[in-house]
């Protein structure tokens, strides 16, 4: 527990440097409600910093705050894992819709970005690439009626996929149909600017498509499934030029 404890204070140090470096100033109160923690443990964090030799700016007049000099450099980048995963997949879905614009150099992003990582995790992250793929644009219909899920369902719909974990969810068709699912998310599937999930749906036993933004709820089970083969799913992604 002691070590989980110290982790996430290190971590909080982390995303505390990076938050004090822009240009705004900072209140205590404010940094505690985005940190999830107490006033008084900022305050301690921000001692601790001081006591590193991070030179951290106080201003105590009226609309004042905290902030790191400017002239500063928060240092080397430290991403956790997810983070670092879920930019190297942007980086990999970006390059393969072929923009021409400012993509330069994200294949030089992308090889640090791998050299950084453990072999274990470039494993790990070379096996989540396999199961995201891209495929034709949505339809100027499909794209008429898209909207944003909600960032905590986006959330829990990550985990689930690199975890392998079944979910709960709560689907509704498009024609206005709603039904509870629970569902293996094997695959994702962008067709721009839709992404859909390629599922075995375990209460009809068999493989369907789920486009993300028709979940309006979803729950992790604990439960976990074995990945399968893009092939089990070829009826799903049968007219798709899929490029990752």
């Amino acid at each position: 527990m002691a070590g989980s404890k110290s982790i996430d204070r290190l971590r909080r140090l982390e995303l505390l440097a990076a938050r004090l470096k822009q240009d705004e100033f900072c209140t205590v109160k404010g940094l505690a409600s985005e940190m999830g923690v107490s006033e008084r443990t900022i305050t301690r964090d921000l001692f601790l910093m001081r006591e590193q030799g991070l030179p951290i700016d106080a201003d105590r007049g009226r609309g004042g705050g905290v902030r790191l000099d400017r002239n500063w450099g928060v240092g080397r980048l430290n991403l956790a894992y997810p983070e670092a995963v879920d930019l190297l997949i942007s980086i990999e879905v970006a390059q393969k819709m072929d923009s021409p614009l400012f993509l330069a150099n994200l294949a030089s992003v992308r090889r640090q970005l791998v050299a950084s990582f453990s072999p274990e995790k470039r494993n790990r992250v070379n096996r989540l690439k396999s199961r995201i793929l891209i495929g034709a644009t949505a339809s100027t219909y499909v794209q008429a009626g898209v909207a944003s899920p909600p960032r905590r369902l986006v959330q829990t719909l990550h985990q689930a996929f690199i975890d392998q974990e079944v979910l709960s969810i709560h689907y509704q068709r498009e024609d206005g149909a709603t039904s509870e699912r629970q569902i293996e998310p094997h695959y994702f599937l962008l067709k721009y600017p839709v992404w859909y999930i390629i599922a075995m749906d375990r209460l009809r036993d068999g493989p369907r498509t789920f486009r993300c933004d028709r979940i309006s709820r979803a729950a992790l089970t604990g439960a976990s499934f074995s990945l399968l083969p893009k092939e089990a799913f070829a009826q799903s992604l049968e007219g798709d030029d899929l490029l990752l």
